[in-house]
């Protein structure tokens, strides 16, 4: 039998279990800008906790905010009832929203909105008469979740190998990685915009009338820091107006202040037509998910629907009280401490301490937008992701918690910290790459 200071129970996700249990790296509890390892040591959060904590962690606001939900309302069902904080928590995200995205269904997770946003697109196309447009384009590289419409229109291959026959009638668009052109781009690369253009080829392969929806990321994260070059996803939106298809933007990585506004479709000045979230909505404190839809899609399922439920779709835990409470007390902090704009002001400063890396040893590549980064470093010959693993593990044991994919090293930390964090972030990774092979 298992004993509570047993690690052998707990299978842990997107981890070496072998590895990881032959010499475990946990947390004790975490404040603002740090966590505390088991072993004693401070560690400095240069991720956010997972892309998530952006006003850093154990923020009293929400930590009472959720504290007295529980003590008031622990559960309620949001099938055919429902309860006060979700209507509000709806109502606040609505309004941080694009114009014309405030229709908000509620999930628990990433995973579940880019399934959720998936199928919304389906109904919307059967609801308005064109049940023919089934096919759902995603993106090489791309990230979205886990579930199977995730993985099936994501384009990170070892995230489906195990996994079999996925979602019919999926195709892809070339990724916008390009290091022979865009090499230590600041904010977004020059080139690439004509990459868009690849969704013109799908296009003529299989038929406007049988593509649904097309979802990327605005900045793809898991995949290593993949910004947009200028241009690309305006013209990714004239390609779906011109051939009448939704355009989905998973933002559970860049909403939330992340790029500097409340979305990214806010800072790039593209509207889609369904945004996914998660994350950062309530600070991670709570998992939760949603999905803002455009209006005129909602109101097309509804009101096209026969008497009784209009979409055959949702989760016990959609709308949990405590999850709204916690999304309505972070949105309240995020907007008291100024946090979105806060990220503007640092981006210069943490785009200079990005290319400060320019000339450490293993650097390919330097990329940043908003409080977001990537540093690629050269595979080590015969040993793909090992030079990046490795220097995970000594930045941690350094005192500093960065997240690796692949070769690459994603950093994407709370928008609370200060130019001395900046500087120790940058400061403790050159000395970690200077000291592994």
């Amino acid at each position: 039998m298992s004993q509570g200071n047993d690690l052998s129970a707990f299978w842990m996700p997107f981890t070496d279990n072998r590895g990881f249990k032959a010499q475990p790296r946990m947390f004790a509890s975490a404040q603002g800008m740090h966590y505390t390892a088991t072993a004693g040591h401070k560690v400095l959060d240069a991720t956010g906790g997972l892309w998530c904590s952006n006003a850093g962690h154990c923020r009293a606001p929400i930590v009472e905010a959720i504290r007295a939900m529980a003590g008031e309302l622990d559960f309620a069902p949001t099938f055919q009832l429902a309860h006060p904080k979700a209507f509000e928590a709806a109502s606040r995200l609505a309004l941080l929203m694009p114009e014309g995205l405030d229709r908000i269904f509620f999930t628990n997770s990433g995973s579940e909105s880019v399934d959720t946003a998936l199928k919304i697109a389906l109904a919307y196309q059967r609801s308005r008469g064109q049940g023919s447009r089934t096919r759902l384009i995603g993106r090489e590289r791309g990230y979205h979740g886990v579930g199977f419409g995730g993985i099936s229109v994501g384009g990170i291959v070892t995230n489906r190998r195990q996994f079999g026959t996925l979602l019919a009638g999926v195709d892809h668009m070339r990724h916008t990685h390009d290091l022979a052109r865009n090499a230590f781009s600041r904010g977004l690369p020059e080139h690439g915009a004509e990459l868009a253009d690849d969704l013109e080829r799908i296009v003529a392969l299989h038929g406007a009338d049988t593509i649904a929806a097309v979802i990327v990321e605005p900045v793809a994260g898991s995949t290593g820091v993949l910004i947009p070059p200028q241009g690309y996803l305006q013209r990714l939106r004239e390609i779906c107006d011109r051939h009448d298809i939704l355009l989905i933007f998973d933002e559970v990585i860049t909403a939330f202040g992340r790029v500097g506004k409340a979305t990214a479709s806010e800072r790039f000045g593209v509207t889609p037509d369904l945004i996914t979230m998660a994350k950062g909505l309530t600070n991670a404190t709570v998992p939760m998910g949603a999905v803002a839809v455009r209006r005129e899609i909602y109101e097309t399922v509804v009101g096209n629907a026969g008497p009784g439920i209009e979409l055959f779709h949702g989760y016990t835990y959609s709308g949990h009280p405590l999850a709204a409470a916690a999304a309505c007390a972070a949105l309240d902090l995020y907007a008291a401490e100024g946090l979105f704009e806060r990220a503007i002001e640092l981006e210069s400063y943490w785009g200079d301490a990005v290319h400060s890396l320019k000339d450490a040893r293993h650097v390919i590549d330097c990329r940043n937008i908003g409080l977001i980064g990537g540093i690629e470093l050269e595979p080590r010959p015969g040993a793909p992701t090992k030079r990046a693993m490795e220097a995970f593990h000594r930045a941690f044991d350094q005192g500093l918690l960065i997240r690796v994919t692949g070769d690459i090293i994603a950093l994407s930390p709370p928008l609370i910290l200060e130019k001395s964090h900046i500087d120790e972030i940058f400061g403790k990774i050159r000395e970690v790459l200077a000291t592994i092979d």
